[in-house]
């Protein structure tokens, strides 16, 4: 049995430890409101953006822009991965590292090969050391700004656009809840019209006949693709973020029931000690008065 010096020290560790992941857990709850109330704005925004885009995509043809267009054979894909800068968030980052995993062995398993970029540098330094690392954008996962989206998106669009990649797809924590994260995969280049998510149920796919565009349609999508491109960018950014602050959230509040559980049982472990040296004591004491 340890001896009550060692108890004490242990509970006094512990108690900090209590002191800490509360402290962590208010301030990941606080963070995910936040990142909660910037992902619905965006939905709004995205509503809007691809209820536009699926109307008008019966009246374009896929060859009308670049991003648009799917190359004749795909042999190379990059996968930008989005992990957290930080950890003690659970499994939210290993578990986006699996799924990974998963989706390049079945990439090179078609023969094709792959590239990554990472947001995040968990992901950057679990994969640092495979030779498959393209590029690295660090401090852009916990609080996503557009700026860094439009920046990432920018230099994505120049790989595909100069053959160097024919396909991009995001790897991403989906956000279900604070409890839930799904690692999800989704292309974000060539951009298909025909997939584009419906959010109005009573939007209806138009034809060359029904626009009349100013400027002319080409010129129109030019505008609208780039900005697509830079808002599931933006977007994967905010999910994940949010599903950072809501597993590192529920973590912190398992950590801190695991301290209590463990400073309840080393109490007791103590009050036994306790009453164990001074039964000693008291046998000790007795002894030598009956000696005497």
């Amino acid at each position: 049995m340890a001896s009550i010096k060692e108890y004490n020290r242990k509970l006094a560790s512990l108690k900090n430890t209590v002191k800490i992941t509360k402290t962590m857990k208010m301030v990941s709850a606080s963070k995910l409101k936040r990142a909660q109330d910037k992902q619905n704005s965006a939905k709004d925004y995205a509503r809007e953006v691809n209820n536009l885009i699926f109307r008008i995509a019966g009246a374009v043809d896929q060859s009308v822009h670049p991003l648009l267009e799917p190359k004749p054979e795909v042999k190379r894909v990059l996968l930008l991965a989005f992990t957290s800068d930080k950890g003690l968030c659970g499994g939210f980052n290993n578990n986006l590292i699996k799924h990974l995993r998963r989706e390049i062995a079945s990439l090179e398993a078609e023969g094709k090969v792959v590239s990554l970029s990472h947001c995040g540098r968990r992901g950057h330094a679990a994969f640092v050391k495979t030779g498959m690392v393209k590029k690295n954008y660090p401090d852009v996962t916990a609080s996503p700004l557009s700026r860094d989206a439009s920046e990432i998106a920018g230099e994505l669009v120049e790989s595909f656009v100069g053959d160097e990649f024919d396909e991009v797809h995001l790897v991403y924590n989906h956000f279900q809840s604070a409890l839930a994260q799904t690692p999800s995969t989704a292309q974000v280049l060539p951009l298909s019209l025909g997939d584009v998510a419906q959010y109005d149920a009573d939007a209806e796919q138009a034809s060359a006949d029904d626009f009349i565009a100013e400027p002319e349609m080409g010129a129109l999508l030019s505008t609208l693709i780039p900005k697509l491109v830079v808002f599931k960018i933006f977007y994967a950014l905010l999910e994940n973020s949010a599903g950072e602050h809501g597993a590192r959230m529920t973590a912190m509040d398992a950590a801190t029931g695991n301290a209590s559980s463990m400073i309840d049982e080393y109490t007791l472990l103590r009050n036994r000690a306790r009453q164990a040296a001074i039964t000693t004591e008291l046998i000790e004491i007795i002894a030598g008065a009956e000696a005497i």
